[in-house]
Parts: structure tokens; C-alpha cells; sequence
């Protein structure tokens, strides 16, 4: 992923404060032109809250005369496009939720569609959402049946409860549901772009929800399009890791008497950035043919002492009565950003179809 300096930079402030002089010619953007000089050291939404507090700072007046200067700049600044287009739509949100009517926050839903292709607005219709939840999702309603595929998408995208670099929106939150009519207009979208959205969010909702999130993958599994298995696959991704009943027997991963041998290690002691390879067997110890989901668990040591689990994908397999399955896996504890390694006692496990194996036991060593 590009650092922060990469996506919203000074090149971004000095694009952004021309398309405002080129549409107010006779405007001092003093304010934008002095943000070229302070995005340093700042995290990436910090960068766009400040370019969106300049803009505002410098074109003053109601909303009416801000959507007029970005529909200006829209219709005739070329550059007016890129990360640029995230502080805009934020200066947009906000400044209709402070004008505090109806008209703005419309036109504002309005503007902010017309937008969306050029970057995304899924971060400045929150704004929208706190404010008034119901009534952005009436305007998002509409957006599910736009030709724009991009509009679609920010329908189901703006709207997740869990939106990356996003603020919160607690009444989604609080209200899951609120967002299934979303889902529902969407799953047989034509555009991949649209249905990874639709996947994204259902994973979203299935941390609060699970029972929702398995009985709107069931509705949309009783009427499909070609793309739904994959669709919903990736939708119940988390709850496949967690080993919830409800969706891995949706999935086709029935309950199933089995036989779990291992897993075994290579080794008790692994060196710091080594790796562990382990081996196990599973048998279908039932008088029925079983589906299996197999995954495997690593229990990483944690700087107090304790230990937390991370699911990882191994493979499926179909196994007839009788039938056995060798699997095998190395895991490498080479140091990656996203994870912290701590030295001490760690462990292996496997998970099919929701139910673990017992723990293989090793230690890591320290740096």
C-alpha cells in the first residue's frame, strides 16, 4: 500500500488550490496554499481534514455557493480528479450538515454521486449518515438502480459499518439491518466492483450479526445469479474462520464424523524469522460422504503471556466413508508490518468444518 505522502501530498494541496483560483479567479486560497507546507508527519485522514477545513476556510458563503464552485471546477478543471476529490467531498458533507436543511443535505447526496467516479465518496457520505441516517438512505435507495456502477458501488461501500479509514457510523451499527435492502438490490449486480462491495459489507455485518448475515446469504442463495456462490463465499469468510455452524452448513459443510491425526511438527523450537511445517491426516470416519473445510490456527504468544488465534485457509476436500486426506503446511514467522512476533510459547491447530484438533506445541525463539 503507498505511504500516506503518496496519495494526499503537496502536489495534491497545489491541484486542488488552482482548481479554486481557476473557478475564483479573483479568490485568495490562502489557507489551501499553506496546507502544501503542513501535511507532513500527518496520517492520511488528518491530511484530508485538513485541505477540507482550507477549503472551506477559503470559499466562504452558504453551501449553495460551495457546491456551485465544485460543480465549476467538476465541469471544467481537468485536474480536478485523484485524492483531491476526498477533502472536496468532505467539505461537501459538512458544510451541508452545518447549513442544517433538507435542500443541502439532498443536493449535497446529489454532488456527492456525481463525484464518486473521480476517487470516492464513501468517506464524506458518513457525514450524511450521522447526521441523518434515514434520510441518506432514502437518497441511497435510488443510487442501487443507477446506470453508474460507480454509484452503485458507493451505495454498498459508503454505507459498511466497518469502512476502512472511514469514521463510524454508530445507528449502522446499531441498527444492522438498516442495510440489507442495500445488499439485497445489489448481490446480482452485473459489475465485480459492485458485488466485491456487497461481499465486503456483508463481512462487515457478520461482526455484530451473524444470524442476519446467514439468513440474507440463504435468501440470495434460494434466488441466484451465476456469480452468487462466489459472491456469498466471500461474504461469509469470517464466520468460516470462526467455525459458525450456521454458515459453513450453508456453504455445503455439514456436520461429519471425523478422524483427526496430528497436526505434527518438524520442530519444537522455531528461530526467530524461521518457519514451522506441520502435517496432518483427516479421515471421514462417517457412513456418508463429507465436504470438508479445513483450515489451521496459529496460536501466537502475546506480550503479556497470552495467546491469541489467527485462522488461516488450508484447502476443502470431499472425502468418501473410510477415505483419508494428508495436509500439509509451512508457516514462516518472518517479520511482516501487519504482525508483531513475541518470543515464547506458540501452537498449531486445525479447524474442519468449525471443529479444532488438538494443539501442536512449539516455541519461538527470540529475536
Amino acid at each position: 500500500m503507498p505511504f500516506a505522502d503518496e496519495l494526499i501530498n503537496g502536489h495534491t494541496a497545489r491541484s486542488l488550490t488552482q482548481a479554486v483560483r481557476t473557478v475564483l479567479p479573483d479568490a485568495d486560497p490562502a489557507s489551501l496554499r499553506a496546507t502544501a507546507q503542513q501535511l507532513d508527519s500527518l496520517s492520511l485522514r488528518e491530511r484530508s481534514d485538513l485541505l477540507r477545513d482550507a477549503l472551506l476556510a477559503d470559499v466562504p458563503g452558504d453551501y449553495a455557493e460551495l457546491a456551485r464552485v465544485v460543480r465549476a471546477a467538476q465541469a471544467g478543471v481537468p485536474a480536478f480528479t485523484g485524492w483531491l476529490i476526498w477533502p472536496v467531498t468532505s467539505a461537501i458533507a459538512t458544510k451541508a450538515v452545518a447549513e442544517g436543511t433538507d435542500d443541502a443535505f439532498d443536493d449535497a447526496m446529489t454532488l456527492l454521486a456525481a463525484l464518486t467516479g473521480r476517487l470516492t465518496s464513501e468517506f464524506a457520505i458518513r457525514v450524511l449518515l450521522r447526521h441523518d441516517v434515514d434520510r441518506a438512505l432514502r437518497n441511497i435507495a435510488d443510487w442501487t438502480a443507477s446506470p453508474d456502477s460507480d454509484v452503485r458501488r458507493l451505495a454498498s461501500e459508503g454505507t459498511r459499518p466497518y469502512l476502512p479509514w472511514a469514521i463510524r457510523v454508530p445507528a449502522l451499527i446499531a441498527r444492522p439491518g438498516a442495510t440489507v435492502p442495500v445488499l439485497d438490490a445489489l448481490y446480482r449486480d452485473e459489475s465485480e466492483y459492485v458485488r466485491r462491495s456487497v461481499a465486503n459489507h456483508l463481512n462487515d455485518l457478520s461482526r455484530d450479526r451473524a444470524d442476519l448475515v446467514v439468513a440474507t446469504a440463504r435468501g440470495w442463495l434460494a434466488d441466484p445469479a451465476p456469480t452468487t456462490g462466489r459472491l456469498v463465499r466471500h461474504g461469509l469468510r469470517t464466520l468460516v474462520k470462526r467455525g459458525h455452524p450456521g454458515a459453513l452448513e450453508l456453504l455445503g459443510f455439514a456436520p461429519a464424523t471425523l478422524d483427526i491425526g496430528g497436526p505434527v511438527l518438524d520442530r519444537i523450537t522455531v528461530p526467530f524469522g524461521g518457519s514451522v511445517r506441520f502435517t496432518a491426516t483427516i479421515r471421514n470416519a462417517g457412513d456418508q460422504e463429507a465436504r470438508l473445510s479445513i483450515d489451521y490456527v496459529v496460536h501466537h504468544n502475546k506480550a503479556n503471556g497470552s495467546q491469541s488465534a489467527k485462522t488461516f485457509k488450508l484447502t476443502t476436500r470431499t472425502l468418501a466413508p473410510g477415505e483419508k486426506v494428508e495436509v500439509t503446511r509451512e508457516h514462516s514467522f518472518r517479520p511482516i508490518t501487519t504482525r508483531r512476533y513475541h518470543p515464547g510459547p506458540h501452537a498449531v491447530s486445525l479447524q474442519v468444518n468449525g471443529v479444532a484438533s488438538d494443539r501442536a506445541e512449539f516455541e519461538l525463539g527470540a529475536p
